[in-house]
């Protein structure tokens, strides 16, 4: 039998916030501060219908979610356009819609590689979806990460493209002052992936 899970005071506050509030939480802390376990403890305990979600499909099974691209049927490209024209062109399934529709929180799993154009992507499939002006169409977030480990995966022409949208330097491979650098990566999936809303 497994033993019952001590979240500390600050986790318990967070918990306590997605459980009693609309508002969005950030968790972040350093790698081994218990982060994967309180996302976990938040998938079994939390009453709020939550989708758990993170950037890559190595992230979603840790998180036991799916990818963002997966769920929201996002490019891989940037997203810099208006709201209409990304739901002209990237609809999503009718399964899809209806669960965007019936949850209360977003889980997104390793924020830290996310980027704000992806995040402006799911806002703008979240309000259109659900018909609300609010942001993120009224879905409260619960971000987990660390934003001093993993950044997100670009191309140099996508951090040009980001750079020039969003007025903010991107490090570069020849313009690294953080000490990381990038690779690029192949998304290859085999089959539908099955959507669990908890």
């Amino acid at each position: 039998m497994k033993s019952e899970i001590n979240l500390n005071s600050a986790m318990s506050l967070a918990k306590d916030y997605l459980e009693f509030t609309k508002e969005n939480v950030f968790l972040t802390g350093k790698a081994g501060t218990g982060k994967t376990t309180f996302l976990h403890v938040m998938k079994k305990t939390l009453s709020k219908r939550k989708i758990i979600t993170a950037p890559t499909g190595v992230a979603a099974i840790n998180a036991g979610g799916v990818t963002l691209h997966s769920f929201f049927q996002l490019p891989f490209t940037p997203f810099l356009s208006n709201n209409n024209e990304l739901h002209s062109q990237h609809r999503l399934n009718k399964e899809n819609i209806k669960i965007i529709n019936s949850i209360d929180l977003l889980i997104i799993d390793e924020i830290s590689m996310v980027r704000a154009d992806l995040l402006d992507a799911i806002d703008a499939a979240l309000r259109h979806y659900r018909k609300a002006k609010l942001p993120f169409g009224g879905v409260q977030l619960l971000m987990i990460g660390d934003l001093y480990q993993l950044p997100p995966v670009l191309k140099n022409e996508e951090w040009g493209l980001l750079k020039n949208h969003y007025g903010w330097e991107c490090p570069t491979p020849n313009n690294s002052q953080l000490g990381y650098s990038r690779c690029n990566t192949r998304h290859t999936a085999t089959e539908k992936p099955n959507y669990l809303v908890y």
